[in-house]
């Protein structure tokens, strides 16, 4: 997959950045060519190699007719998670690293509803507010919406299936 500059990208488990620049290095005799991606909820710069893009799942971001499909499966029903927090925590990193939204409001949705009966462990509040703001930001990005009107699309799909939008850390 190519990226052009300029172009919004995801990188998974970070959220969305810009490829700032294409450039090459050289290393002993080997030459490689990285993406300048700058990202954009904290601002860093990250080289990715391009051999390496499948490996990091970086990926283009979502269409508009999926982002459709995430504010559905957010209105809908309460999904079943490990009990034990050591599986449920394993099974939620594995999806974040995964990248795709779908996986990452899996992670969100699942964290809320855990959250509204019982407070969260540190790491699972971390990752709750990591999911919480690449849905977000994801979502502004593909729909054209400032992150305000992102944030209200999301509260409105969990009211459907009474769940709070959890604040910002």
């Amino acid at each position: 997959m190519t990226f052009q500059v300029g172009e919004k990208v995801v990188y998974p488990n970070h959220g969305v950045g810009t490829v700032e620049n294409i450039s090459s290095r050289s290393f002993g005799t080997q030459q490689e060519r990285f993406y300048l991606l700058r990202l954009a909820p904290s601002s860093m710069t990250v080289m990715v190699p391009f051999s390496h893009v499948g490996d990091l799942g970086l990926r283009k971001v979502t269409k508009c007719s999926e982002i459709t499909r995430v504010l559905t499966y957010l209105s809908a029903g309460r999904p079943c998670c490990p009990q034990d927090w050591k599986d449920r925590f394993k099974e939620n990193s594995d999806k974040m690293r995964g990248g795709s939204l779908l996986e990452i409001a899996e992670v969100f949705k699942a964290l809320v509803i855990i959250q509204t009966s019982k407070p969260l462990s540190f790491r699972e509040k971390k990752m709750l507010e990591r999911a919480r703001s690449m849905l977000i930001l994801e979502t502004s990005v593909a729909k054209s919406v400032s992150e305000p009107e992102a944030i209200a699309l999301i509260a409105k799909a969990l009211a459907k299936c009474n769940l709070p939008m959890p604040a910002a850390l």
